[in-house]
C-alpha cells in the first residue's frame, strides 16, 4: 500500500462533440467513455475519469462530462468538487449553446481557475481559428476564464498536446488544492459491486483525510460503514488526502442501497439539514422571472435534490438579479456555510441560476430572515450556540465563551441580569438550583456576589436562614417525642432534610443530633443485653410511644446502627463504640 499524495481535479466542459473525451484520452491514455453505448454513438453520456502526470511531476485527475443538453444532469454531478476546468471549444464550430450553459454552471459553482482548449484546429484554416479565438475572448469576458490561456490543439493529429500539458501544469501551479479541515466529505458519483471486493463508491474527497479501516457513515441512508480499501486511479492508498479522486471499497452496506448523490462522512461532524437560506443568482439569459412556482431541482455535490423555493423579500427575482431564498429539500443533507449549488427548473428543462448557502440552520421565520455569510450573524440569531455545532454549520472552530457555548454578548448580558434579579427576589432560603436551565447554571459562575449552599443560590450578604433554625432546636429539646413541623416553611423544611440537619421517617421528623443520641444509647443498651432489645424496652427507656420509637428504630436499621432479628434489635456494623 502507498501513502497519500496531493492531486488536482480538473473537469472538462463544453458543447457536445467538441472533442472533450478525445482530448482526455490523448492526454492520459485512458478512454473516459466507459459504456458500450457511448462508444457506439461517439457521444459521452455519463461521467468519465482519467489521470495524467504533467511535465513538473504534478498529477491531475480529469472528470470528463457529457456536453449534450440531454445529459446536463450528469454533467452537474461531475463538476461540484473540482479545482479547475479545461474548457473545450471546437474551432470548427465555435461557441455553442452548451458552451454558454457549462460556463454559467462553472461560475455558479465557484470555479475560479481554468484554461481553454481550442480543439479540431487541424481541420480549419488560420482565419477560422482566429475567428474562433476572438469569439471565445468575447464570450468569456467578465468570467473566471477572462484572460485564461487559449491553447490550439488537435488530438487526432497530435497538434498542441505538449503545449496543453504545459499550460495545464502552469495553471495548476497556482490553483489551490482542496483544504484539509479535518472534516472529510465525499459526494458519491458512482456505485458498483466489484467482484471479490463488494461495494465500491467513487467521488472526489474534500474537507479532510480518510484512511483504511475508518468508520464512516453513508447519508442519507444513515448506514455505518468501514473503509475496507482505498484506490486512486488504480493506485492503492492507506490514507487519502482531500482533493483526491477516490474509489472506496466499503464494508457494511450493499451497493444496491446506494446511488449517485449519496455522501460519505463522519456523521458526528456534519449538521444534516433539510432547509437552508442561500444567496441566489438568476442567470441573465432567462426570459422569465423566478419565483416559488415551478418544479425546482438543486444540484449539490454529485446529487440532484427536488427543492421547494421561497424567495426572501420580493415575490420573484428577475434575470440577472441576485437575491436571497429559502430552499426546502425532501431529505436532510450534510451542508455548511459556503456550499454551492445550481438550480434548474425541471418543467422547463433549463438551468435558472444557483448560488451559495449562507445559513444551514435558519432560526428566523422566512418573512423575517436576512441572511448573509457572517458567522457573527449566525451566533447572534442563535444567541447561544454550542461551539462544536457552530463548526458543523460554518466549518470554523471558535473557542467557547462560556461553558461549551459561544454566546452573543447581548444575550449573555440579558440572561445575567435576569438571573441576578431572580436571586435577588428569591426568599431568604435563596433560588432553587433545580429550577435553572443549563444556560442559567453556566452564568452562575460569572456572578461574584452570590454563593451556592446545597441546592440553593443566594446573595452573599444574606444570612443563612437555616443556621440555628428554631425547628431544629425544638426537635433537639424533645429528641424522642419530637414536635410536628407546624408553622415551618415547606421549602425550609425540605432544605433542612436535604442538608441532613433533620431526618424524616414515616412523616415524623427528628433532629440529626437526636438520631446520634439514640445510636449511642442503643450501644449502651446492647452492651448490657447483647442478645437484643425489644421495642417495648426501647419505648420504656426513651419514655416515648410506639408512634415515635418505630420510625426512629427504622432510621437506625437503615443506617446500619442496628439490625432486626425476629422481635429484637441487635447491633449492626455501624453501632457506635461505648463512650
Amino acid at each position: 500500500m502507498t501513502g497519500a499524495t496531493t492531486n488536482h481535479v480538473v473537469s472538462t466542459a463544453g458543447h457536445v462533440d467538441h472533442g472533450k473525451s478525445t482530448l482526455v484520452r490523448a492526454l492520459t491514455g485512458t478512454d473516459p467513455d466507459r459504456w458500450a453505448e457511448e462508444k457506439a454513438r461517439g457521444l459521452t453520456i455519463d461521467l468519465g475519469f482519467a489521470a495524467a502526470t504533467l511535465p513538473s511531476g504534478r498529477t491531475v485527475s480529469f472528470v470528463d462530462v457529457p456536453g449534450h443538453e440531454r445529459f446536463i444532469r450528469n454533467m452537474l454531478a461531475g463538476v461540484g468538487t473540482v479545482d479547475a476546468s479545461m474548457f473545450v471549444v471546437a474551432a470548427s464550430e465555435g461557441w455553442k449553446p452548451q458552451s454558454e450553459e457549462h460556463l454559467r454552471i462553472l461560475e455558479l459553482l465557484g470555479v475560479r481557475h481554468g484554461i481553454v482548449a481550442l480543439t479540431k484546429v487541424g481541420i480549419v484554416d488560420d482565419d477560422l481559428r482566429e475567428l474562433a479565438e476572438l469569439e471565445i475572448e468575447e464570450q468569456v469576458a467578465g468570467t473566471f476564464l477572462e484572460g485564461a490561456p487559449v491553447v490550439a490543439v488537435d488530438a487526432l493529429d497530435d497538434i498542441g498536446l505538449d503545449d496543453l500539458r504545459q499550460a495545464l501544469d502552469d495553471l495548476l501551479g497556482h490553483t489551490p488544492t482542496a483544504a484539509d479541515h479535518g472534516r472529510p466529505r465525499l459526494w458519491i458519483d458512482r456505485v458498483f459491486a466489484a467482484k471479490g471486493a463488494g461495494t465500491v463508491v467513487t467521488g472526489t474527497l474534500t474537507g479532510g483525510q480518510i484512511a483504511v479501516n475508518d468508520e464512516l457513515t453513508v447519508l442519507p441512508v444513515g448506514q455505518p460503514v468501514r473503509v475496507r480499501a482505498l484506490q486512486s486511479h488504480h493506485r492503492e492508498l492507506e490514507v487519502a488526502l482531500p482533493g483526491t479522486r477516490l474509489a472506496v471499497n466499503l464494508a457494511g452496506v450493499d451497493h444496491d442501497r446506494l446511488a449517485r448523490g449519496a455522501v460519505l462522512v463522519r456523521a458526528e461532524q456534519w449538521f444534516q439539514t433539510s432547509q437552508v437560506d442561500a444567496e441566489v443568482e438568476i442567470l441573465d439569459g432567462l426570459d422569465h422571472e423566478v419565483s416559488r412556482r415551478g418544479a425546482h431541482v438543486a444540484y449539490i455535490g454529485s446529487g440532484e435534490h427536488p427543492t421547494r423555493l421561497r424567495i426572501l423579500g420580493p415575490d420573484a427575482l428577475g434575470p440577472g438579479e441576485v437575491g436571497h431564498a429559502r430552499l426546502y429539500f425532501d431529505h436532510a443533507l450534510p451542508l455548511m456555510l459556503g456550499d454551492r449549488f445550481v438550480l434548474r427548473e425541471s418543467g422547463r428543462g433549463e438551468t435558472i441560476g444557483g448560488g451559495r448557502i449562507l445559513d444551514p440552520e435558519p432560526v428566523r421565520r422566512a418573512a423575517k430572515a436576512a441572511p448573509d455569510d457572517s458567522i457573527e450573524r449566525i451566533i447572534a440569531e442563535h444567541e447561544w450556540i454550542d461551539a462544536e455545532h457552530l463548526e458543523r454549520l460554518t466549518g470554523e472552530r471558535r473557542p467557547p465563551t462560556l461553558g461549551r457555548w459561544i454566546v452573543h454578548p447581548p444575550a449573555l448580558a440579558a440572561l445575567t441580569e435576569a438571573l441576578q434579579h431572580l436571586i435577588d427576589e428569591s426568599g431568604p432560603l435563596g433560588l432553587d438550583l433545580a429550577g435553572l436551565d443549563a444556560h442559567q447554571r453556566a452564568v452562575l459562575d460569572r456572578l461574584d456576589d452570590v454563593e451556592v449552599d446545597g441546592s440553593h443560590v443566594r446573595r452573599r450578604d444574606v444570612a443563612d436562614p437555616l443556621a440555628g433554625h428554631r425547628f431544629v432546636a425544638a426537635l433537639e429539646a424533645q429528641p424522642f417525642q419530637p414536635p410536628p413541623p407546624d408553622g415551618v416553611d415547606r421549602g425550609e423544611l425540605r432544605e433542612l432534610v436535604r442538608r441532613g440537619l433533620v431526618v424524616e421517617q414515616d412523616g415524623i421528623f427528628f433532629a440529626s443530633a437526636s438520631v446520634e443520641l439514640a445510636a449511642r444509647d442503643m450501644a449502651r443498651m446492647l452492651a448490657a443485653q447483647p442478645d437484643g432489645v425489644t421495642v417495648a424496652e426501647v419505648r420504656e427507656r426513651w419514655s416515648t410511644s410506639r408512634k415515635y420509637a418505630m420510625p426512629l428504630l427504622a432510621v437506625l436499621d437503615a443506617t446500619g446502627v442496628t439490625r432486626r432479628r425476629g422481635d429484637v434489635r441487635i447491633g449492626g456494623r455501624r453501632l457506635p463504640p461505648l463512650d
